[in-house]
């Protein structure tokens, strides 16, 4: 048994998921500040860079989901979710 295991460390089998979900919040927060500086200095071309990164950011959710469900079933073995009572 090796101690570092260079597969595992860097393709898990549930992990996609967490790398993926930050890439269309990234995308949509520099979407809306390209939209406000549009806005702003009322250039067109900043206007399409917002209209671009927020079409990709919701293109991107895609493989968001998709990761999200599998990492479900990886990890909770497709359990049913239950709500936490406080």
């Amino acid at each position: 048994m090796r101690p570092f295991n260079s597969q595992e460390a860097l393709l898990p089998k549930h992990a996609q998921h967490v790398v993926l979900v930050h890439f269309p919040i990234a995308l949509f927060i520099i979407g809306v500040a390209f939209d406000f500086l549009a806005r702003w200095r009322k250039q067109l071309n900043l206007a399409a860079a917002a209209y671009c990164n927020i079409f990709v950011a919701a293109l991107s959710t895609l493989p968001v989901m998709a990761t999200g469900l599998l990492a479900w079933q990886f990890q909770f073995e497709s359990q049913k979710l239950t709500h936490m009572r406080t």
